[in-house]
């Protein structure tokens, strides 16, 4: 059974260093590294007093783990921008209700840079943002700025579909 629905002769699976990140039609720029995208749903376990003993197991609440994105330290302010609507400094700390959710799209693209899946994680915010690493001296690395969202829920997006490889 092929594993690609386009491409029948494809064996190899997409590689996981070619993907882009967006909000508001804007990609983000620089991102090195992304945290999974990942739901889990808790099991329900019960037995029915008086019948086998069988535990039975049902699905309970599912829940999506949070998003962490890695970049290295440069002058875009997009990151910065999305932290400050949820918590803002300089309103002392006032939320803008309209505009601190978003719908985030993570792009996954082949060898060629053409997107081949993507999928839309819903109602998504800022709940943590790191603008600068611990600074070191002694060592030789790039500064990194992360920033963790939260969000509730995810979709593939039907618009990308698998692209015809020549």
């Amino acid at each position: 059974m092929p594993q690609f629905s386009v491409n029948t002769h494809r064996l190899d699976p997409y590689m996981n260093f070619k993907f882009r990140v967006k909000w508001d039609n804007q990609y983000v720029a620089g991102l090195s590294k992304m945290s999974a995208i990942k739901r889990t749903t808790e099991v329900v376990e019960w037995r029915e007093a008086g019948g086998p003993d069988l535990v039975r197991k049902l699905p309970g609440r599912s829940k999506v783990e949070p998003i962490t994105l890695e970049r290295g330290l440069t002058h875009d302010q997009q990151l910065i921008a999305w932290a400050d609507l949820v918590s803002s400094p300089q309103g002392a700390g006032a939320t803008s209700l309209k505009n601190y959710r978003k719908e985030v799209t993570v792009e996954v693209l082949n060898l060629q840079s053409v997107p081949v899946m993507a999928f839309i994680l819903h109602r998504a915010w800022v709940a943590e943002l790191q603008v600068m690493p611990e600074m070191d001296g002694n060592t030789n690395a790039v500064a990194i700025q992360t920033l963790k969202f939260e969000y509730e829920g995810f979709s593939a997006d039907p618009a990308v579909t698998e692209p015809t490889e020549t």
